[in-house]
Formats: structure tokens, C-alpha cells, sequence
């Protein structure tokens, strides 16, 4: 069992010896960056709620290729709105016990209101105004630590995708709590945070594409779309 105390968990400096990575251990997050950057093999390990996970490498179909529809979507919604930023797998440091590693990220930037910001050596700190997640074996993290996690530092979206299960979970932050978003009639689910971001799940759960960006054009030609790019152009830089 690894001691959770920074003094315990931090070697002497005589030794210069820095311990692995390992899923389980309960680190701080200064204590879990020393060892994540020391470990440039791990491409993926995330501090959430005191404890470490370090990814297993991921198979095309339940991850990576939904991954590429997501991070589509996302992008194609980011291209056509500026003040608007999109990051693939970014760092995000959350809070002292939590260090995420989100599939996606998209966030206002920090010039235009956004309410996180990018630290010196180049790490999102704060929360992002929506996270999203790709989850086949890790539904449970995502849907419960995780989830309370960014609850409670303000993230103000997030979206699971559970791909065994054929479910996209849109949760909206309101009055401190996550409220699940329901689709329409059409399948269609629209972001509260960002105008425009319109998703049409039966076509992203099915692979079709084509469809989900045709929908997704229809938000973006909308007036809420417009005024919201307005309104993060008037910030004044």
C-alpha cells in the first residue's frame, strides 16, 4: 500500500530515485506529476480524487476510432467559432487531489470569459466549460469519481460516451448539481454552454457521420450560434 503523506512519498534527494506510476497508488498531485514526468513511456495517467490510473494501451474499435468521431464533431464545432478551443487528451489540473486527463476537452478561451486558463509550462488549470469521455472498460470512474470531480470543480458539461452500452450521457451543471440533458423528438441534444453544439445521438452511436456533422451545420447556421461568437468577439484582448 502506498503511504499517502507527501514526506513519505517523496524519496531524499541523495537517492535521486523516483518510484513508478502505478494504477492504485494514493498520491498527491505534486508527488503524481514527479512521477508522470519521469515515466515518458505512460501516455496516460490521471490523479483523480487522490488515486492513480494508468491506462492500458487501447483497441481501434471500442475507443479509438469513437474517439476520432467525437474529437470530429468537436472540431468541426471549433473551426467555426472563434474564442473557442479544442484539446485532444490535454492535461487539466483540477484541484490538489485531481489531474485528469480527459479524452477531449473544449473550452472558451481564457481572453473571451473562459474560466480556465493555461499555466506557464503550458497545463489547463482550472475547469474547462466541457469535458468529454470515451468509456468501454472505464464507465464506472467515469460515471462516479470522475463525474464528482468535475461536479465540484465547476466543469459545466460532460459528456460519457459508453460505447458498449450505445449511450452518450450529456450532463449540465445546474445549481451545483449535474442534470442529465434528453434528447428531442429527432435525437438531438443541444449544449447549454455552447450555442450551436448540436448532437444528434442515434447517428454518433451508429457511426454515421455524415449525419451528425449535417446536424451539427444546422446548430452551427443557427442565431443562437451567431450571437454567441458575437458575443466572445466583443471581449476586449
Amino acid at each position: 500500500m502506498v503511504n499517502t503523506s507527501l514526506q513519505q512519498t517523496t524519496p531524499s534527494s541523495s537517492s535521486g530515485h523516483i518510484p513508478p506510476l502505478e494504477s492504485g497508488d494514493r498520491l498527491t498531485r505534486p508527488e503524481f506529476e514527479r512521477r508522470y514526468n519521469a515515466m515518458p513511456n505512460v501516455k496516460k495517467a490521471e490523479l483523480i480524487e487522490g488515486v492513480v490510473y494508468v491506462a492500458s494501451p487501447l483497441r481501434f474499435e471500442p475507443h479509438a476510432e469513437p474517439h476520432g468521431d467525437l474529437m470530429g464533431w468537436l472540431w468541426s464545432y471549433k473551426i467555426a467559432t472563434s474564442g473557442v478551443r479544442l484539446g485532444d487528451n490535454p492535461t487539466v489540473r483540477l484541484d490538489l487531489d485531481n489531474e485528469p486527463q480527459p479524452d477531449a476537452i473544449l473550452l472558451i478561451d481564457a481572453t473571451c470569459g473562459g474560466q480556465s486558463h493555461l499555466s506557464a509550462d503550458g497545463y489547463v488549470e482550472g475547469a474547462p466549460e466541457l469535458v468529454a469521455e470515451i468509456a468501454a472498460s472505464s464507465a464506472t470512474k467515469d460515471l462516479h469519481d470522475k463525474k464528482r470531480a468535475f461536479r465540484r470543480n465547476g466543469i459545466q458539461e460532460y459528456i460519457v460516451w459508453q460505447v458498449f452500452e450505445s449511450i452518450v450521457s450529456w450532463f449540465s451543471l445546474q445549481d451545483g448539481e449535474y442534470v442529465s440533458l434528453i434528447p428531442d423528438a429527432a435525437g438531438i441534444m443541444r449544449s447549454p454552454v455552447f450555442p450551436g453544439l448540436w448532437l444528434d445521438v442515434p447517428a454518433l452511436v451508429a457511426g454515421n457521420m455524415p449525419q451528425v456533422l449535417a446536424v451539427l451545420q444546422l446548430g452551427i447556421s443557427s442565431a443562437e450560434h451567431q450571437a454567441f461568437v458575437a458575443q466572445l468577439s466583443g471581449y476586449t484582448r
